[in-house]
């Protein structure tokens, strides 16, 4: 028996969520929709320029960790913090939200990861983010004993830009796989994908990875093809199994010749789309380590997303497990 469902392995990150219209986008060069990624300075200004702001544990495999045990399953995480106050914050949340945290944190600089994430009326998310303490997320943080009693360990692709967690994931990886486990990889957004496109088609040919979530652009940066099809068609080919998210088109879930097209759920109004993907993938890990197939796996999915982006923040407010159960999953 696993001692886990999911491992979950992200950048530890305290999210910052406050409100904004276009113009603020264009006056502060944030690029929207993306993540980006900033340093020390370039933070504290965006800080000082926020309005009213909700502060909450964030990442996106932490959110992701979140959604499975909302969801009634067992979830376990690696990521790194800093021994400060936002640190503590981190830490107490994803603990408090039933998930299995025990990375040491640091005891200096530099200070635990912090988001500043402003959403715009459309409720799209523009991500500007200072990785602090995750740089420092290495082999030595790697949970042998977790790592194989996961049935699927998860990593996000944004763990490609600190260089020593490349050696962490590559590690887990070799336990998981030695266990007879399987790994799974979310491509995080089309700008990372930009920045690492060989090497996480590498990481799918090799079998490093076993299952791939992505979304619509991501799949086609990823494939440099402006053709949903030809993209589909190409990881079909190079992973396992995939996953890829089509927003209020639903999803699509592909596995050698099988092909599987998933309905997104209605949802009364938009309102934050920060965590969309990281609970898409919740609810379909969670689906997929309790053996359900992969019709009921991708609706999962879409519920876990549907609520989320009716909501504020990347963490679900509501207990996901009663969401499924009167969903009738």
């Amino acid at each position: 028996m696993s001692q886990y469902d999911v491992l979950c392995i992200g950048n530890a990150i305290v999210d910052i969520i406050a409100r904004c219209d276009e113009t603020f986008l264009r006056d502060n060069a944030i690029i929207k929709g993306a993540m980006n990624l900033i340093d020390a300075e370039r933070a504290e200004l965006l800080y000082s320029r926020m309005g009213p702001a909700i502060e909450t544990s964030g990442g996106s495999a932490g959110n992701t960790a979140a959604g499975i045990a909302s969801l009634g399953g067992k979830a376990a995480y690696f990521g790194k913090i800093a021994r400060d106050q936002l640190g503590d914050i981190f830490r107490h949340d994803i603990r408090a939200q039933g998930v299995a945290f025990d990375t040491k944190p640091l005891a200096g600089q530099p200070p635990t990861a912090r988001s500043m994430i402003f959403v715009t009326p459309d409720g799209e998310r523009s991500m500007n983010t200072y990785l602090g303490a995750c740089v420092e997320l290495g082999p030595e943080d790697v949970e042998k004993d977790k790592a194989e009693a996961a049935r699927v360990t998860y990593f996000e692709g944004y763990l490609w830009d600190p260089p020593r967690a490349k050696e962490a994931i590559r590690l887990t990886a070799g336990y998981a796989h030695g266990a007879g486990r399987e790994v799974s990889m979310t491509l995080s957004d089309s700008f990372c994908v930009d920045r690492y496109r060989a090497e996480f088609l590498e990481l799918m040919r090799s079998a490093t990875v076993d299952i791939v979530f992505a979304n619509e652009s991501e799949l086609k940066a990823l494939y440099q093809t402006s053709s949903f099809e030809d993209g589909l068609a190409a990881i079909r080919r190079d992973c396992r199994l995939a996953a890829v998210t089509r927003s209020e088109k639903g999803s699509v879930i592909v596995r050698g010749d099988e092909t599987v097209d998933v309905d997104a759920i209605r949802i009364d109004q938009l309102v934050d789309t920060t965590g969309a993907g990281d609970l898409y993938a919740s609810g379909f890990l969670h689906g997929y380590t309790t053996g359900r197939p992969l019709g009921e796996c991708g609706r999962l999915g879409s519920l876990a997303a549907g609520l989320v982006i009716q909501q504020i923040g990347p963490r679900p407010r509501e207990n996901l497990r009663d969401a499924a159960r009167r969903h009738g999953l």
